[in-house]
């Protein structure tokens, strides 16, 4: 019998308490995992409508604060429907929800999945439901206190008052177009964080190596200063504020992806060696 197999065949005899569910049942699982998914999205959707103004507030702040540094007074925001406030705040209720919930909707699909994994398996996924928020939290947070303040003040700086041969030019921002852009940036920086995730999960499954990750470095520094270019503002403290910590992000899923096959690679010898000791001669 060779290695392969008999490894397989280890492998399968891990855990004996493991039991094949029919189809059926999984199907049964699963939509009772959705329901607690879409209940807590509910209930987080209502906490986070109730305290809907707040949350506007909070999106809005970075710019009322440029504008009363800028001008001395407080600024507006205006609405041209009549109805667009209203649907401004269920917008950023979804949002705020989406955000609140993914703990559940994280640990509902530990739950339907871990059963099927075996152990080291589940040791190995287990680290990435942490990471996950924490580095999307950390982008968000990077964009919110970094980026924006010099984007808007970047934009700001179109503004011109009148004259006897000029008109001003003054903003007056329609509450749905920023409070949706600045989501539209949240949710972008956030995905952007998710590097070292994404590239540790596919080193894991065995798509990509360390060694090839190494080799596409130059062609991912181009990349993230092209992507970083259009979806920051046209200065270069903008583009470098996204482009670096990506790039930093890129080497620390290096890191992670040799210390993920150098644990495999690890793990597969001692396997081999018990499976030698005990093989009959």
């Amino acid at each position: 019998m060779s290695i392969a197999s008999l490894l397989r065949e280890k492998l399968s005899a891990e855990d004996p308490n493991d039991r094949k569910m029919p189809l059926l049942d999984h199907l049964v699982e699963l939509r009772k995992r959705l329901l607690y998914c879409v209940v807590g999205f509910f209930i987080a959707f209502g906490i986070c409508f109730f305290f809907a103004k707040p949350i506007l507030n909070f999106l809005a702040r970075p710019l009322a604060d440029i504008l009363l540094e800028q001008t001395g007074h407080p600024s507006r925001m205006i609405y041209t429907n009549l109805t667009e406030v209203f649907f401004t705040e269920v917008k950023a209720a979804f949002f705020g929800a989406a955000c609140l919930s993914f703990p559940v909707f994280a640990w509902q699909i530990w739950i339907f999945v871990a059963p099927g994994l075996y152990k080291h398996e589940k040791n190995a996924f287990f680290p990435y439901l942490f990471a996950t928020p924490v580095l999307f939290a950390t982008g968000a947070a990077l964009l919110y206190y970094v980026m924006i303040p010099f984007a808007w003040r970047f934009f700001l700086g179109f503004q011109q008052a009148g004259g006897p041969d000029t008109l001003p030019i003054q903003l007056e921002a329609k509450v749905s177009d920023y409070i949706s852009l600045v989501m539209k940036l949240i949710f972008a920086f956030g995905l952007c964080f998710q590097l070292p995730v994404l590239l540790t999960l596919l080193a894991r499954v065995g798509i990509i190596n360390v060694e090839g990750l190494r080799k596409k470095r130059r062609y991912a520094i181009v990349g993230v200063f092209a992507v970083a270019a259009v979806v920051t503002p046209p200065d270069p403290f903008s583009m470098m504020s996204l482009a670096i910590p990506i790039l930093l992000l890129y080497e620390i899923s290096i890191w992670s992806a040799w210390f993920v096959e150098k644990k495999r690679a690890e793990r597969d010898l001692e396997l081999e060696k018990e499976l030698k000791d005990d093989t009959p001669v």
